[in-house]
């Protein structure tokens, strides 16, 4: 009991540990951006436009303003850290593929003459990924966390409606698309259980 409480403690801090790290590294980056006069703000993807497609990454980790990161920052530090605390390696598996989706998604759709930054597609598509992630393991503990997520951030599925010019619907959608795309690509196996077999 003790080492099992031992290892949650250390996932806990660890976790927390790395999303203050990522938003602190947005706060940074936009800091950077207004003191260069937007400068970064080239790294931002505009669509269909092969050279930009190695901007997919960096896009999602620079902002718009300071009201911008700050309207990111406490879905991704939450959303973040319940999803971390499965473990390291996996989240950053599960963020990579949402980075990639959301920013393929944006590169493909998102209307022209337009640049698309920001790490709401990340946002959503770690929604995505905690709402189905319990059903797809089976882990009753994992489906009461999407429950209460579900409720919590339910809303934010409006942000993947074209109700807002200014807003990237596509990002959010594919975003979206991409963590609940994940939840399945690194389902965890199940231990079976029956005759012959003992859990400890």
């Amino acid at each position: 009991m003790t080492g099992t409480r031992t290892t949650a403690t250390a996932r806990a801090v660890t976790a927390g540990a790395v999303m203050l790290a990522w938003v602190a590294l947005l706060w940074l980056l936009e800091g950077i951006d207004m003191a260069t006069g937007n400068a970064l703000d080239t790294y931002g993807v505009s669509p269909r436009e092969p050279a930009e497609l190695t901007d997919i990454v960096p896009s999602a980790f620079l902002h718009s303003g300071w009201e911008h990161v700050a309207s990111n920052s406490v879905p991704l530090l939450v959303l973040g850290f319940i999803a971390a605390l499965g473990g390291i390696r996996r989240f950053a598996a599960v963020v990579l593929v949402v980075i990639v989706t959301s920013g393929l998604g944006v590169w493909l759709t998102a209307p022209p003459h337009t640049v698309t930054l920001g790490a709401s597609g990340v946002v959503f598509g770690l929604f995505g990924y905690l709402l189905v992630r319990g059903f797809v393991d089976r882990r009753p503990l994992d489906i009461v966390v999407g429950v209460l997520i579900a409720a919590v951030y339910g809303s934010l599925l409006w942000g993947v409606l074209p109700t807002d010019s200014g807003i990237s619907w596509q990002g959010h959608l594919f975003g979206l698309i991409g963590g609940v795309a994940a939840a399945f690509f690194f389902r965890r196996p199940r231990r079976p259980q029956g005759p012959g077999y003992v859990t400890v």
